[in-house]
């Protein structure tokens, strides 16, 4: 599968922040409008988001909005079992990739966000206990069902990856953490199987969690100058864009998930899709987040 068979935009809305928030329907309303308005029409979920509520605020939202289901992109997670009054049968926190729990779990979201399907559906994060026979079958009984229209992963290294995607006809995407602060899966293999697999890379925390805007230290300083000076060169680009664009250059098609809740923050993020650095800019960029050439 090609990224593009997806059909996301360039860049995705996520809501883990907003559900932390607990934003009013109105602000969701705003955001989730704002947002398509942008052309940014792909929103990123989790069953555990908001303390497992994040999922009916924003069904809740996107219907108030008025928007048919065709304008937008939903995709949810599951796989991490937090202790919660809402799940009072957790008494400790645990990771669940079985088949029990992925089938309640697609149904609990598509009744939250008041869908028939999930365009993306994902593990969100590896079980020390899981059984790639198991997971892999009970990921293609919810495509089978039209319950779900492609399934992925979420913070699977390239050796968990490799061993699910062995049982599935195909593995759509990866959501990992990936920024020009975290770079590991430039090194580690992580973009690279991506590319031998035709599976998405999406990057969360695309911006290092606002460190790179916020941050002290003459490192992160270095790189935002590196990140200003090739802005200006791209007709006076902001750093979010550039550093978002910095991802969007490799050729495994990485798609940021964005943290904010702030429309005009997505709006400007959208921006960042008509950037194109060239090779010695991208290059610039990476020395400067290491502080030293490459070999």
């Amino acid at each position: 599968m090609h990224p593009n068979a997806l059909d996301f935009s360039p860049v995705a809305v996520g809501l883990w922040r907003a559900g932390r928030a607990q934003l009013s329907e109105a602000r969701l309303v705003e955001l989730i409008t704002a947002s398509v308005d942008a052309g940014i029409h792909t929103f990123d979920l989790a069953d555990i988001y908001g303390s497992y509520a994040g999922e009916q605020a924003f069904g809740d939202a996107l219907a108030a909005s008025g928007l048919p289901r065709h304008a937008v992109r939903l995709i949810s997670k599951c796989g991490v079992c937090n202790v919660s009054p809402a799940r009072p049968a957790h008494q400790v926190k645990h990771y669940d990739n079985g088949a029990a729990h992925l089938r309640a779990s697609v149904d609990a979201s598509l009744q939250k966000l008041r869908t028939d399907h999930l365009d993306l559906f994902l593990v969100h994060r590896p079980d020390f206990l899981l059984d790639a026979d198991e997971l892999a079958q009970a990921l293609q009984a919810v495509v089978q069902a039209g319950k779900v229209r492609h399934v992925g992963v979420s913070n699977f290294s390239p050796s968990q990856q490799r061993l699910l995607a062995s049982r599935l006809p195909s593995l759509a995407a990866n959501q990992i953490e990936l920024s020009v602060l975290r770079r590991a899966p430039f090194t580690d293999g992580t973009l690279d199987l991506c590319q031998e697999q035709r599976c998405l890379p999406m990057a969360w925390s695309p911006l290092g969690g606002g460190l790179l805007f916020t941050g002290d230290g003459e490192d992160l300083r270095r790189l935002r100058t590196a990140l200003a000076e090739v802005g200006e060169a791209l007709g006076g680009a902001s750093l979010d864009q550039v550093a978002l664009a910095w991802l969007m250059r490799h050729p495994s098609g990485i798609l940021p998930v964005l943290g904010t809740t702030d429309p005009a923050r997505v709006q400007s993020a959208a921006g960042a899709a008509a950037l194109r650095l060239d090779r010695q800019q991208w290059y610039r960029i990476w020395q400067a987040a290491t502080g030293t050439p490459i070999p």
